[in-house]
């Protein structure tokens, strides 16, 4: 069974540089302006992980409309969030959601807001293998985070 990749799109898709330092790719014709942002080459890349990809993101099903067909991706799950006025235990609101949607199956999880309580409760709680990579929002995913991933699939 293959590991499942959570994906959040603002941040690591869309980078969000201070500087403007990340390219700027020709935008959809009606579209959010932020899409100008993503770029292409990562569909490939993240189907080449070997992984069960899944939208764990606010973008929710507009991702399949907005994100999917401009990096090259099939239409994808999506996590449907549930309404939680404060998270447990001080994690990210998507933790224990993505914990309960992976149901035991290994799972990696690129996210520009995951912090270390989060990897010591699922650590905890979750188990099958876990990688909660942080990825730098101002750079999106890079080298290194494909890096980290293809590791830990092959580990």
């Amino acid at each position: 069974m293959r590991p499942i990749l959570f994906l959040d799109v603002d941040g690591p898709l869309i980078p969000f540089g201070a500087d403007g330092g990340y390219p700027v790719y020709p935008p959809e014709p009606a579209g959010n302006p932020l899409l100008a942002r993503l770029d292409p080459a990562l569909g490939p890349r993240l189907l080449a992980l070997g992984c069960s990809l899944v939208w764990a993101t606010t973008w929710q099903h507009d991702a399949n409309v907005w994100i999917s067909p401009r990096l090259g991706l099939p239409s994808l799950p999506v996590v449907d969030w549930p309404d939680l006025a404060e998270p447990p235990h001080g994690l990210h609101w998507k933790t224990p959601a993505l914990v309960d949607w992976a149901a035991g199956r290994p799972f990696a999880w690129v996210d520009d807001e995951i912090g270390a309580r989060d990897r010591s409760w699922v650590a905890a709680v979750h188990p099958g293998r876990a990688l909660l990579r942080h990825v730098d929002h101002r750079r999106g995913l890079t080298d290194g985070d494909f890096a980290a991933v293809e590791e830990w699939v092959r580990g």
